[in-house]
């Protein structure tokens, strides 16, 4: 577990990666140049009135989504007996039903004609779907990466790495998105290629740097390198970015323990640390050479090192030119029985273009470390967080039945049916409060196919009973915004969280 001065500051997806076991669905696409996949429900309406003409309504939610992003079309028709969709789709329609869209960038108007004995009428509903060139991505929770087995609720993004200053680039898939740390890792064999050629990041006595990050159920060790990092239209021109199992570095120190180096171990090919921090250790690396990160190394040994701020791994979206600031992670609504795959946004900024606006969303200030506090069936838990790299709720509740070792959930909650649950998030001011309901299933009862789901876990020992990891599932069908620490926004100064 990543700390700074005895804190938590990196989180990291818990149970992830020895989530290599864990499984499950996520939502559909379609229309306006997606695939689609329809829920009609069928025609219950009373037999139409040869006096009363057919009103058709169509409605999208949420109504204006950025590409890649589901959203849902309902519609409904009363006094008609048969309906033909136009536009941006096709064919006979029941009288009422939905659909799950995921368009491309553009304006789509959804047209529905339906009759009855009354006689006809029409309806429409138009989406404005914005492009991602700019200030966002598409965040993808799927199968993952070639030979990791099955995954469950681990968000994906695609980043771009440059040797700084040139065109030498290389596009890497499949890169975790995390909310719960910081900065950006890389897998090294089989992921990186070497050609990049990043410059070594060097510590105070001119040797290269390698750094031991460890998360809840892991730990990565790896060499530190200096890149020009690319996400949709957003550029970072060199941070600090950690090369995990590096083939040319050395092997990691004795105290770091736990380590993963592959994509088959991590689930992932790399992990994208975009949280309310800047630094992964911050300013206790930078006076405490026996700080557990930092590591000055030569070919046959590596000693504990300070570290700069400047050379520390870090957020990559704070050195952004624009949009630095923060980020909101957007995410569809999933059901209990989850969906086989699932696609989100990620928007750089906050209050800084149109598409990540606040708006209304309450503000949770966080303590220096970015955790608030989540009071749970009357205990409160003071070192809560928000944390997409996790792939399940994780908190302490014994009343909750827990998984059998068999089918790979050894760690998770199996409720004999949908358990419905709620708790309250208390900025660490205390300034704000909300209470948040959510719902969990059993994982052992989904198809073999989902990936997303409304699963959740017990903390058990791996860190301490004095906190409520909210994963993956806290986002599904929220927009959550991450404000960086110090970074201004038109609703106050982070480090927060706010949805």
């Amino acid at each position: 577990m990543n700390t700074r001065c005895h804190h938590p500051r990196a989180r990291g997806f818990l149970q992830l990666a020895a989530a290599a076991a864990c499984l499950l669905l996520a939502s559909c696409g379609g229309g306006g140049g997606g695939t689609s996949s329809a829920s009609s429900s069928t025609n219950t309406a009373a037999t139409p009135s040869a006096s009363n003409p057919p009103i058709v309504s169509l409605s999208f939610a949420p109504p204006s989504v950025a590409a890649g992003q589901a959203t849902t079309l309902s519609w409904s028709a009363t006094n008609a007996t048969s309906c033909t969709a136009s536009g941006a789709w096709t064919g006979n329609q029941n009288t009422s039903g939905s659909v799950v869209v995921t368009p491309t960038a553009g304006s789509y108007t959804y047209s529905l004609s339906c009759t009855g004995a009354g006689g006809s009428a029409s309806g429409s509903a138009t989406l404005a779907v914005t492009d991602l060139s700019g200030n966002a991505t598409p965040v993808i929770v799927d199968s993952g990466p070639a030979g990791v087995g099955r995954l469950i609720n681990v968000p994906f993004v695609s980043v771009t790495l440059c040797t700084p200053g040139t065109s030498t680039c290389q596009t890497i898939d499949h890169v975790l998105l995390d909310t719960g740390s910081y900065g950006l890792r890389i897998i090294s064999p089989g992921v990186l290629d070497a050609s990049l050629a990043l410059p070594a990041v060097t510590g105070p006595s001119g040797n290269p740097v390698g750094e031991c990050a460890p998360f809840v159920s892991f730990s990565v060790w790896g060499s530190v390198h200096r890149a020009k990092v690319q996400i949709a239209g957003e550029t970072a021109a060199s941070v600090p970015v950690q090369v995990i199992a590096d083939t040319a570095f050395t092997g990691a120190p004795p105290g770091c323990s736990g380590t993963v180096g592959t994509v088959a171990a991590l689930g992932a090919k790399g992990i994208l640390g975009v949280g309310v921090l800047n630094q992964d250790c911050g300013p206790g690396c930078t006076a405490q050479p026996a700080n557990g990160y930092y590591y000055e190394c030569t070919a046959s040994n590596c000693s504990g090192s300070t570290m700069a701020l400047a050379d520390q791994v870090s957020n990559p979206v704070a050195a952004f030119a624009k949009d630095n600031n923060g980020a909101a992670l957007v995410m569809p609504a999933v059901a209990p029985g989850g969906a086989a795959t699932l696609t989100g946004t990620l928007i750089f900024g906050i209050d800084t273009q149109a598409n990540n606006n606040i708006g209304s969303a309450k503000v949770y200030a966080t303590d220096y470390t970015g955790n608030f506090i989540t009071t749970y069936k009357g205990t409160s838990l003071t070192s809560s967080f928000l944390d997409s790299g996790s792939n399940g709720l994780f908190f302490s509740d014994p009343a909750i039945p827990a998984c059998s070792a068999a089918g790979g959930f050894s760690g998770f909650y199996c409720p004999a049916t949908t358990l419905s649950l709620s708790a309250v998030n208390t900025s660490a001011d205390g300034a704000a409060s909300g209470t948040v309901d959510f719902t969990i299933v059993n994982p052992q009862a989904l198809a073999s196919t989902v990936r997303a789901a409304p699963i959740a876990g017990s903390t058990g020992s791996a860190y301490h009973y004095g906190y409520f990891d909210w994963g993956l599932p806290f986002f599904f069908g929220r927009t959550v915004f991450v404000a960086i620490d110090g970074a201004s926004t038109a609703h106050g100064t982070g480090p927060y969280w706010a949805y």
